[in-house]
């Protein structure tokens, strides 16, 4: 029985051992997991903080691009000093990576510098040669420009890809690390299964939510944050890996930006225009194949990275993407449409490498948008295009100065007897090399810049001293101006116009000011404000282009207008598109039920005006009555159709139509 009690108590003292050294083996077993595993953690996020620094780097870098595209259409001081700030900020955070990169990247690091100075240098330089008027020099500084922010963007994707790699492996040897961890735990659970049991899950837990930290950080780093969809960076690795493993086939790029997406944003808020980007996201996952790649690359910006298509297919994969991007999209119970420009660039048809692919769909893009074409393939004629445009730009400023703005009148009818209602005068541009351009040459550039204000004044200016002129010969000829947005902006725009009116001696109800959807609502609080200055001074105001957007009906009931003008793409099919009648008819019975003139633009034959007056709209414009003449030509015109033209009394509003005729008007575009 002795005998037995110490045989159990050598068992007891031999458990209470192997207990202990279970615990001991644990206790060690999980120090060695946790200070391996938060060794491994420490480095990855300090990995992680320096990837963070490239990411701004390339972010600023693209800071810097854009500012030097806004400066260049600027092409003035104006936009000088968001480029210098940008420089800056790209500076600052090269010089932190400097002190914060791995010793074995100084090397790389010194690169980056000395390509950064050298693109530091070319933007001073293209600086001081716009300050100095040498714009033939400017394409070429430019070209520079872009080379040293490609190789910028290049060498810090480069790096960046080091790095992906470098966190990658250490990732890998956390999961070994963990792997020995399982091994190692049967062992220790058979001597204490109960604690062992548990610690085992605490390791296992934490191991987790190390994996699944290295995944978000795999995640953010080459992710957008709202779509989910690749970013810039992964869409260039990307790209730059199709190009290289390209066998058969070709790669097919798409860029595509979303047209009034900042009319979504200004006018339902930033949440709306966060769910159109999302829904926009999962429209183009949906048009294309497996394998591709649908990236976000900012804004309203997004990619499609098709690997090993045909060439001839690129256009019609555009258009498929073009019609999903404008289906309507709900938002609040609200309906709203989007449209979009795309630009289509295919390795190797159309670029060289990786870099000139993503340049040439970029180019493309912007020509579509300029152009309003829906879809654009990348042809070397639209870098010359951008050459001239840029050169365009700087001498329209020179342009208005010289007087070299012309106004050309096309008359407006009224009635079934097309009695002459009046005119629109519509601006020229007298170039001494190109001839005369029209306003879609040279109005798209005015209205990205500063140029815009000046040019709107110049065409006040001169529509009132015309004004003026047939006062003087006995007409009196309301005028009426298209009005940019930044002078709707101005508080001070009312004080200066009626400045201009007295210096000229016109009277105010003799003017009428245009406006469109796209200025009201820029900044609506400020505009309308500014609208009803206008309206107290005694001008009429009209709003131009009506219909071609989605929130007309509120404009109705909240600003003070005279006028509606239907967009000319109602008008264009008005006999062939039972739609578009329909739309007209009720345009035309709402202008006239609030008392508004109704105007048709574009009337080209005489079927279509037969079409309107049967509709109700008696009023139009367009080629079918006579086509844009100079002031001096008008005049002639007038002369000979006397028995058409009725113009108003002295002291009556110039809505008030007289008993027959009607009444004329300029209109300066």
């Amino acid at each position: 029985m002795r005998g037995r009690l110490v045989e159990s108590r050598g068992v007891a003292r031999s458990a209470v051992a192997g207990l202990a050294l279970g615990l001991l083996a644990l206790a060690v077993l999980a120090w060695w997991g946790a200070a391996s595993t938060q060794q491994a953690t420490a480095q990855v996020r300090a990995m992680n903080d320096v990837s963070g620094g490239w990411q701004q780097l390339y972010d600023r870098i693209l800071s810097v691009d854009d500012a030097l595209g806004d400066y260049q259409r600027a092409g003035s001081d104006i936009g000088r000093q968001p480029l210098v700030s940008a420089v800056s900020a790209a500076a600052d955070r090269l010089d932190w990576l400097s002190r914060h990169a791995d010793p074995d990247e100084a090397a790389e690091v010194t690169d980056i510098q000395q390509t950064f100075g050298g693109y530091a240098r070319t933007l001073q330089t293209l600086y001081e040669t716009g300050r100095r008027g040498e714009w033939d020099k400017v394409p070429v500084l430019v070209e520079q420009a872009a080379l040293s922010s490609a190789a910028l963007h290049k060498q810090i994707a480069a790096d960046m890809e080091r790095r992906r790699l470098a966190t990658a492996d250490l990732l890998d040897q956390v999961d070994r690390s963990v792997q020995r961890l399982r091994a190692a735990a049967p062992v220790t659970l058979a001597v204490d299964s109960v604690l062992l049991l548990a610690c085992a899950l605490v390791v296992l837990g934490y191991q987790r939510r190390v994996e699944g930290q290295a995944s978000s950080n795999r995640q953010q780093a080459l992710h957008d944050s709202l779509t989910g969809l690749a970013n810039r960076v992964l869409l260039a690795d990307r790209t730059e890996r199709a190009v290289d493993q390209r066998r058969d086939g070709s790669v097919t790029l798409l860029l595509i930006d979303l047209d009034r997406f900042k009319e979504v944003n200004d006018t339902l808020g930033h949440h709306a225009g966060d769910v159109l980007l999302r829904e926009v996201a999962a429209r183009l996952v949906r048009a294309v194949r497996e394998g591709d790649t649908v990236a976000r690359l900012g804004g309203d910006e997004f990619a499609v990275l098709m690997p090993g298509g045909a060439a001839t297919e690129s256009q019609a994969v555009a258009e498929r993407v073009l019609a999903l991007v404008r289906e309507p999209v709900q938002i609040d119970g609200l309906s709203v449409e989007v449209s979009a420009s795309v630009g289509v660039a295919v390795h190797p048809l159309d670029s060289g490498d990786a870099a000139e692919l993503l340049q040439h769909a970029d180019i493309a893009m912007y020509a579509a948008k300029r152009g309003q074409a829906g879809v654009v393939r990348y042809d070397p004629a639209l870098n010359e295009h951008s050459r001239r445009q840029l050169t365009l730009l700087g001498e329209l400023r020179q342009a208005i100065g010289r007087g070299e703005l012309l106004l050309h009148y096309q008359p407006k009818v009224r009635g079934a007897a097309a009695e002459i209602y009046g005119v629109e005068a519509l601006v020229r541009w007298q170039h001494a090399e190109h001839g005369l351009l029209g306003p879609g040459e040279f109005i798209p550039l005015a209205e990205r810049t500063d140029v815009m204000e000046p040019l709107t004044w110049h065409v006040l200016d001169t529509a009132m001293d015309e004004c003026r002129r047939w006062q003087q010969a006995d007409l009196r000829l309301p005028v009426a101006v298209n009005i940019a947005t930044r002078c709707l902006l101005s508080p001070s725009f009312p004080e200066d116009l009626a400045a201009l009116l007295t210096r000229h001696g016109v009277a105010a109800e003799l003017l009428t000011l245009e406006v469109t959807e796209t200025s009201l609502i820029s900044d609506p609080p400020r505009t309308a404000q500014v609208l009803r200055s206008l309206r107290r001074l005694g001008v009429r105001l009209s709003l131009d282009d009506f219909g071609t957007g989605y929130s007309s009906m509120s404009y109705l009931r909240e600003l003070p207008l005279d006028e509606l003008k239907i967009d000319r793409s109602f008008v264009a099919n008005l006999r062939s598109s039972p739609s578009d009648a329909a739309i007209v008819r009720a345009v035309t019975e709402l202008g006239s039920s609030l008392g508004l003139d109704v105007v048709a633009e574009g009337v080209e034959d005489a079927e279509t005006w037969t079409t309107l007056i049967g509709l109700g709209c008696v009023r139009g414009q367009g080629y079918h009555f006579a086509k844009p003449m100079p002031a001096a030509a008008l005049a002639d015109w007038l002369a000979g159709r006397p028995g058409a033209i009725a113009l108003p009394a002295a002291g009556r509003p110039v809505g008030d139509a007289p008993p027959e005729g009607a009444v004329a008007m300029v209109e300066a575009v």
